[in-house]
């Protein structure tokens, strides 16, 4: 007996050396972004649940139930009132009937993207795998498929990394709507349906705090329930990346504490696996820690180089389908990749397909015309490091939500290959047939004046191109042609 209590023991003392991470703050601040992540530099996922039903954006579940709200009307004129139709009622709705992820994934593949995170639940709770702990999952009710699991399968097909986005932790008070009801008209003081109890799996118990943001103070009860349906997504799909839209949940008593748990959990169970959390403080009232994760930047960007790696999640349009939206072409994503890779960012692009599973035409359009750029241009981008200056050129900004590029070429963004032996100058625009182009990162008193110049090419060009290295800069003449006019990028090998 005394034998076994000993082994016992020991084992207990080698599991707790075992972990390198334990759930404290010091400890998570050992963090590191794998490098993977940082050669990547390009994303795509998808926000894809319930809500792309009703075809009126993500954030249905919860603006049906404000009275007044653009889509509270369009909920009431197209499917009536919500205590007679709630969003339960799109959930047999939801078939998903022409999923294809081997399509979707040999397209994000072909469109240059090097990592897959879907939405695997949005704010709603609806949860797209075979969850342990609510039947509000897609594989118990409407679609009746394990989606994550289908794209989990198709993204290691394809070699992508495999990842998830995850937006549940404010659900419980961001849903607190469907308790409201009617303050005047003819369903004046008639609850929505989020009051039956029936549905209190979706709509969650009565909370006095129904704002938007991070809940402020979420009950133990709804913290502990959150942490056991994380875990219950990691240990069946095993992703390398999971985007919190959030900071560390949770706020409050917990002050972090969950969120600590789970963070420590994770990075135990895979070295190489990547969490990013958001510092800002508009809709996340979430404890922000510095170090302990990846930095996220939601339809931002950072205005300088950042020591540690970090991402922009952007959207070609609205997160969810919605059939009213507008989407950024081709040329607007890839120069705001180009500004975020030369800042050590990537960028994780959300594409929003329909409820059936299919993309829109517009949307695949996009994604090849940014596919075809890569294609020549991925050089320049992929495994590449920021060099000492992110750019030079006109101050121009583009704003998160622009669906066009403001850039030119004479906005221009500095990578480097990871051994420093090549730089590339990437212009935001095609200037034009033998333009004269003129860095002044190159010149005196700039951190290009001592470099030695070897040769500059064009990618994508085979013609030759003289340059003068001079106090003045480091001057060259673009070719002739180019195969793709979005940007351009020189590559500029040095001599040893």
């Amino acid at each position: 007996m005394k034998r076994f209590l000993c082994l016992v023991l020991w084992l207990l003392v080698w599991q707790l050396q075992s972990q390198k991470y334990t759930p404290n703050l010091t400890s998570l601040q050992q963090y590191e972004c794998p490098e993977w992540f940082s050669d990547a530099k390009f994303g795509i996922y998808v926000h894809w649940g319930v809500y792309s039903v009703p075809e009126y954006g993500e954030w249905y579940a919860r603006e049906m139930y404000m009275e007044g709200h653009e889509v509270y009307n369009y909920h009431l004129e197209n499917y009536g009132h919500p205590s007679e139709f709630g969003y339960k009622d799109f959930i047999p709705m939801w078939k998903a009937e022409k999923f294809d992820p081997d399509a979707w994934l040999e397209l994000f593949k072909a469109a240059g993207a090097k990592y897959f995170t879907p939405c695997a639940v949005h704010h709603d709770g609806f949860e797209l795998w075979n969850s342990k702990y609510t039947p509000y999952n897609s594989v118990n009710m409407g679609p009746r498929k394990d989606l994550l699991g289908m794209m989990r399968k198709a993204a290691n097909k394809y070699g992508l990394r495999f990842g998830v986005t995850t937006h549940m932790a404010r659900s419980i008070s961001w849903m607190q709507t469907s308790h409201r009801s009617d303050t005047i008209g003819p369903y004046k003081d008639i609850p929505y349906d989020g009051n039956n109890p029936e549905f209190q799996d979706l709509y969650h118990i009565p909370y006095g705090d129904d704002n938007r943001a991070d809940t402020a103070n979420p009950p133990l009860m709804w913290r502990y329930y959150w942490l056991l349906r994380m875990k219950d997504l990691t240990e069946n799909y095993s992703p390398d990346f999971i985007y919190l839209d959030s900071a560390v949940p949770f706020a409050g008593e917990d002050n972090g504490k969950t969120g600590f748990e789970f963070f420590a959990w994770f990075y135990n169970r895979n070295p190489e696996g990547i969490i990013t959390h958001k510092g800002d403080k508009g809709v996340n009232r979430a404890p922000y820690f510095e170090g302990i994760a990846t930095m996220d930047i939601e339809r931002g960007k950072s205005k300088t180089i950042r020591k540690d790696p970090w991402q922009t999640d952007d959207s070609i349009g609205p997160w969810g389908y919605n059939k009213t939206a507008d989407y950024k072409d081709a040329n607007a994503v890839i120069d705001k990749l180009i500004d975020i890779v030369s800042k050590n960012g990537n960028l994780l692009l959300n594409v929003p397909p329909k409820a059936d599973g299919t993309l829109d035409e517009e949307t695949i359009t996009i994604l090849r015309d940014i596919g075809d750029w890569f294609a020549i241009n991925g050089e320049g981008i992929y495994e590449t490091r920021p060099w000492k200056v992110f750019g030079e050129g006109p101050d121009t900004e583009m704003k998160g939500r622009a669906n066009s590029s403001p850039y030119t070429y004479k906005n221009i963004r500095f990578t480097q290959s990871k051994d420093g032996n090549t730089l590339y100058a990437i212009l935001m625009g095609w200037p034009g047939e033998n333009a004269r182009i003129n860095l002044k990162s190159f010149s005196k008193d700039h951190p290009g004046e001592n470099y030695k110049i070897q040769q500059i090419e064009m990618l994508g060009s085979t013609d030759k191109i003289k340059y003068k290295h001079s106090k003045e800069g480091l001057s060259f003449t673009a070719p002739k042609t180019t195969k793709n006019d979005l940007a351009v990028i020189f590559k500029i090998s040095l001599k040893d």
